[in-house]
């Protein structure tokens, strides 16, 4: 089992910047696949980015070039560095950690941290 504590959002002008932080209880060395999911009011939650432990990254068409994952192992923490923001980035942020623990996939979220980008 792992918790999973996010932290960074805020509001933001569109075009500004944030870094969202995803502290992790555990060595994110253990864990398969860290990433970044949103969830806007009406919206179904859909992937932002993902990272492997082996450090294999995935992001989003609709935020590549914008926004970039990535982990620090000595912190046990995965970040989401978003750049450019539009006000249809607007959402809440969750981490998810996922492991494969041998006959079938462990998923947890952390709780979300809120970002708002106004126009």
């Amino acid at each position: 089992q792992v918790q999973l504590v996010e932290s960074g959002g805020g509001l933001v002008q569109a075009g500004g910047s944030l870094r969202l932080s995803c502290a992790a209880s555990k060595s994110i060395l253990s864990i398969d696949t860290m990433g970044w999911y949103r969830q806007s009011p009406g919206k179904q939650r859909e992937l932002v980015a993902t990272i492997t432990s082996g450090g294999s990254t995935n992001v989003a068409n609709s935020v590549k070039g914008r926004f970039t994952i990535s982990r620090d192992n000595a912190k046990n923490t995965v970040y989401l560095q978003m750049n450019s923001l539009q006000p249809e980035d607007t959402a809440v942020y969750y981490c998810k950690a996922d492991s494969w623990a041998g006959t079938r996939w462990l998923g947890y979220w952390g709780q979300g941290t809120q970002v708002t980008v106004s126009s």
